[in-house]
């Protein structure tokens, strides 16, 4: 059955794929550096790794959680948590080895502790998302061996506006969760040299619909029409002004976030289970020896959550400030620096009384040296330093409190030898985790190195390969965690002696780009030694006893995609995506399924464009101890839109997106929510001015 409903969405594809309108604002490859976390001025042959650039024309149609809109790119999926709160997933890795930046900088909010935590950057707002590989990643992270994103943004102007003042505005409304969402930014020329910087989002987000949920409601099995405890709603707001010379710029921002979200994944069914050495006591009862009893194999069992559940009130104030200066001394030609403050706090409100409370306060500076070519070598040095003190109190404090600082130090170095291209890239970090407890504070060290070579060996074509060792320290969570984790059914025990984490890495690519035929392949291989990850120790029920632990592991996986034009209007597509992660000789948990699919862009006039894809998503079958499998789904999305002017050539933009046509009950394997359902059928229609 779902070969032939594959056979007929492609069939319906193929036939209306010429007739429908393609964005051509999608996801491209680097022909110049774009990239805001790249220093080096460089070409698309410098590149030897598949760095992806996610333009702002298109974030704006695109989900407002940064795991959501990222999630269509290749490579890339999304640990979903409601409306609110999603992470990217980036060749099948997560949390700590997927960094992502505000603007090169640390977001120091509280993400990493837990996927139902908001990620503090806003995707709508951004001027352009980046997807960053290869050893340039090492001048902002060690370890992040999946990618690094960063999310650049406009709060701090780096010239003057043009026409003295310049900005956008927009609307949006989707129908799956009846969203309501407006944006607008603004900058304006004060004088000739100083620039003020507005800007701000609002959005208010219902339930979301989702086909064939059942709810347990009074210990029976209910359909309901929305996915209850789904709703999220926020605002932010930055103000920025920087002072702009012939030499560079300087300038400060400040931004206030305020959110609030529904925890669908939250329950208190398992508040009484606490842990005996290696085993669970849950309601009185030694589980020792417990295995799983029940059947979780299916999608529609009970789930204890309500539409008046817990929800998440979040407000984060965020300082900072960045300057760039163009010949500061002899031998550089460039300095970089900057430097934030953040102070974040969000409580757990379950009735009219707050849980748990989290609370982090964050610094972040660094400061980058591009030096003048050495032997033909280009490249730039740096130091950073951040902190992040962190406070969690009330039911759900697994962590005492506890002071991060980490010093860094790196550097990276390109050069051009005939139809060669080198890279070499070097960080080393010093950490240390102060505990207000009798247990040991961590006190370590790690070294970092990397190396790619392009080599453009025909026209049009280019042979890529990238090297790593990466070291990853240990975050606090997973040294000294110890309690009931409830938004993951879990209680979590930290290790103290949790060595570095170390990994060697490979990347091997294949490009081929003119202006009719593009292609592209990319292999990767990850070995770690020491892989840091939460074991299973026991389990009752849904509810499971972890341990953070180390072994080895390995993930590997491949990435393609090839396009055709057809004419001046159409342009064909395919594209696939598969990774596998294993962690001592078993199934990794929450890696993605396989992905293929096709996808037509067309461009009619100067005013009208869309677009048409379809892809499917594999059953996960190979899964890890305790998981379940997860079906596999296809995805049909068609997209419209029209560009046009108006006062004195000022741009618009309306468009219109019909997503998940088919309405498929989709759930996502590599979210911790991976039994309830995702939004069903929806439409998105926006208008988007800039002036």
């Amino acid at each position: 059955m779902a070969f032939h409903k594959n056979l007929i969405t492609l069939s319906i594809l193929a036939v209306v794929a010429p007739a429908v309108f393609a964005d051509d604002t999608t996801t491209q490859q680097l022909e110049t550096l774009t990239s805001q976390a790249h220093p080096l001025v460089q070409t698309a042959a410098d590149f030897a790794v598949a760095d992806q650039v996610i333009e702002q024309k298109s974030l704006k149609e695109r989900a407002p959680t940064i795991g959501d809109a990222l999630a269509d790119e290749l490579g890339v999926y999304s640990n979903q948590y409601g409306s609110g709160s999603s992470r990217p997933v980036i060749r099948g890795q997560d949390g700590p080895r997927v960094k992502v930046l505000q603007h090169a900088s640390e977001t120091a909010d509280v993400s990493s502790l837990s996927p139902d935590h908001a990620v503090t950057v806003d995707p709508i707002l951004a001027k352009q998302i980046e997807i960053i590989r290869g050893p340039s990643t090492l001048l902002y992270s060690a370890g992040t061996v999946g990618g690094l994103v960063n999310v650049t943004d406009q709060k701090i102007p780096t010239s003057m506006p043009e026409k003295g003042l310049e900005g956008t505005a927009g609307l949006r409304y989707n129908s799956g969760s009846d969203e309501k969402l407006a944006s607008a930014g603004a900058t304006v020329a004060l004088g000739s040299q100083f620039a003020l910087r507005v800007e701000g989002s609002k959005r208010e987000a219902n339930d979301y619909i989702a086909p064939n949920y059942f709810h347990e409601h009074e210990g029976e099995l209910e359909k309901e029409r929305r996915v209850g405890n789904t709703f999220a709603k926020g605002e932010t707001v930055s103000v920025g002004g920087s002072w702009i010379g012939e030499r560079g710029f300087a300038g400060i921002a400040y931004t206030n976030r305020q959110d609030q979200y529904g925890l669908p994944g939250h329950s208190h069914e398992y508040e009484s289970c606490h842990p005996h050495d290696d085993h669970l006591h849950c309601d009185g009862s030694d589980n020792h020896g417990h295995t799983d009893e029940h059947d979780h194999s299916g999608h529609d069992h009970a789930h204890d959550e309500h539409e008046t559940g817990p929800w998440v009130d979040l407000k984060s104030e965020r300082y900072d400030f960045r300057t760039e200066i163009l010949n500061p001394l002899a031998g550089f030609e460039k300095l970089r620096a900057h430097a934030s403050y953040t102070d974040y706090q969000h409580d757990e409100i379950e009735g009219d009384s707050v849980a748990t409370t989290f609370k982090s306060k964050g610094y972040d500076a660094r400061l980058e040296m591009v030096h003048q070519p050495i032997a033909d070598w280009e490249g730039v040095v740096g130091v950073q330093y951040n902190q992040q003190k962190l406070d969690i109190t009330g039911e759900e404090s697994i962590l005492e409190p506890t002071k991060t600082q980490k010093w860094s130090v790196f550097g990276l170095e390109h050069k051009q030898w005939n139809d060669f291209h080198f890279e070499l890239g070097s960080r080393v970090d010093h950490q240390t985790i102060d505990i207000e407890s009798d247990r040991k504070d961590y006190d370590d060290y790690a070294v970092s190195y990397s190396g790619a070579v392009n080599w453009m060996f025909a026209p049009n074509y280019k042979l890529s390969l990238v090297g790593s060792h990466q070291e990853r320290l240990p975050l606090a969570q997973e040294l000294y965690a110890d309690g009931k984790h409830l938004a993951t059914n879990t209680y979590e025990r930290g290790n103290e002696n949790l060595d570095v984490e170390k990994s060697n890495n490979l990347e091997l690519g294949f490009h081929y780009d003119t202006d009719k035929i593009d292609y592209h392949v990319h292999v990767y291989h990850n070995w770690y030694d020491n892989y840091i990850y939460a074991q299973t120790a026991d389990r009752y029920e849904n509810f499971r006893l972890v341990d953070y632990t180390q072994d080895k592991a390995r993930f590997y996986g491949t990435e393609a995609e090839a396009s055709y034009a057809l004419n001046d209007v159409y342009k064909m597509s395919v594209f696939g995506d598969y990774v596998r992660g294993k962690i001592d000789n078993e199934n990794a948990p929450r890696v993605p399924a396989g992905r293929l699919g096709t996808k037509v862009n067309a461009n009619f006039s100067d005013t009208w464009s869309g677009t048409a894809e379809y892809y499917h998503v594999f059953e996960q079958d190979r899964i890890a101890s305790y998981e379940t499998e997860t079906e596999g789904y296809n995805m049909v999305n068609l997209g419209l839109a029209y560009n046009g002017q108006y006062m004195q050539g000022n741009d618009y933009r309306v468009y219109f997106k019909a997503n998940n046509l088919l309405d498929e009950t989709v759930y996502s394997h590599t979210s911790f929510l991976s039994t309830i359902p995702q939004v069903g059928r929806n439409f998105t229609v926006g208008l988007d001015f800039s002036f």
